[in-house]
């Protein structure tokens, strides 16, 4: 019966190959894992001594303040603007930076959370950031504590690379010097920076004024409604000023009756703008002929169009004025010579008498 089957191995044979089969598929798990634990911890080791050096840290200061390192926000600290980051938030980009930040080539990259947060104390003990407290919107205060910690906020002490600010720096330099030259400028670029100044000056106008209007409708409805709501708040920066756009609130409660008065002010106004064209009109023509004569510089109609193209240029005294100054010098020697004249008379006369009566006695 057993005749053309292969010969069949012991059951023995077969649970001695399965389990060192599981045997050896262990060790090379555990083998893995330990020679895997062995070069994270040598890479940990290289990163930690690699940033142990100033000069290698403050490249990494370098990286993590320019536009490639972590968002930061900014905030009011002693008098005194300053950039502040939640400690997790660092840690977690220090591990897992953000997508499309490029890692510089020159820094080895953190492995683990342990290696980021000895590498984040660093950056506390030798003094590139601090620990902060909130004590307001927009303001903090320096902690007691120094340690470092996930949940604590940290503000920047390091500034970054100061080449964009020593450019800008020059740039304000020369734009005074610039400023203070201006009687020597070209007249078309007198015009110019004239046409510039009265375009913003208006354009600041209407913005306030609509922002305004804006809010008086949706505010008599029973919301306030700002545009831009963070134009003109000195605390933020230049482009957080237009961040966000719009921000709509339900008026508190208590507002009914100013709202009311103030529909009935405005809507009244709005009557009598209609009702009498005649007074409005002339109104509007006035404050366009005023933007007119902005403009086109003739506010100043006392002066004459030869002062006004003559305006910067050195004034020099002509022949005819010279002439009449010295004139007018001459005119007032002769008129303290005669009351010189006078007073001597005078005194003669008095001496004369004291010595007539001296002859008497």
């Amino acid at each position: 019966q057993n005749e053309g089957r292969p010969p069949q191995k012991p059951l023995w044979l077969g649970t001695y190959l399965v389990r060192k089969s599981h045997l050896f598929f262990i060790i090379k798990s555990v083998s893995i894992i330990y020679f895997k634990r062995i070069f994270i911890a040598i890479m940990a080791a290289t990163t930690k001594e690699f940033y142990d050096p100033d000069e290698n840290l403050q490249k990494l200061c370098d990286f993590l303040r320019s536009s490639e390192g972590p968002a930061v926000r900014e905030a009011i600290e002693m008098d005194k603007r300053v950039y502040y980051i939640k400690g997790e938030k660092l840690v977690n980009f220090l591990v897992e930076p953000k997508k499309g930040s490029k890692w510089p080539k020159e820094l080895p990259r953190f492995k683990s959370r342990p290696d980021a947060i000895a590498v984040c104390k660093e950056l506390c003990n030798r003094q590139y950031m601090h620990r902060s407290e909130k004590v307001g919107k927009g303001e903090l205060e320096v902690s007691r504590v120094r340690d470092f910690d996930e949940s604590a906020y940290f503000t920047w002490i390091y500034e970054g690379n100061k080449k964009f600010s020593h450019l800008m720096t020059t740039m304000l330099i020369i734009g005074f010097l610039c400023c203070t030259c201006f009687p020597i400028w070209p007249n078309f670029l007198k015009v110019f920076v004239w046409y510039m100044s009265v375009s913003l000056l208006i354009f600041i106008f209407f913005l306030v004024t609509f922002r305004g209007l804006l809010f008086l409708f949706i505010w008599i409805i029973g919301y306030e409604c700002w545009f831009l709501p963070n134009l003109f708040d000195e605390s933020l920066g230049f482009f957080e000023s237009f961040v966000p756009l719009l921000s709509i609130e339900k008026t508190k409660d208590g507002q009914l009756v100013y709202r009311m008065g103030v529909a009935v002010a405005f809507f009244s106004f709005c009557y009598w703008a209609v009702t009498q064209p005649s007074e409005f009109d002339g109104f509007v023509k006035g404050q366009g002929d005023f933007i007119k004569d902005l403009y086109a510089g003739t506010l100043l109609s006392d002066m004459s169009q030869k002062d006004k193209e003559n305006i910067d240029k050195p004034r020099m005294p002509s022949l005819e004025d010279l002439l009449k100054k010295l004139d007018s010098e001459d005119e007032e020697e002769k008129e303290l010579s005669e009351e010189e004249a006078v007073e001597s008379l005078l005194d003669n006369l008095v001496e004369d008498e004291e010595y007539i009566i001296g002859d008497e006695e």
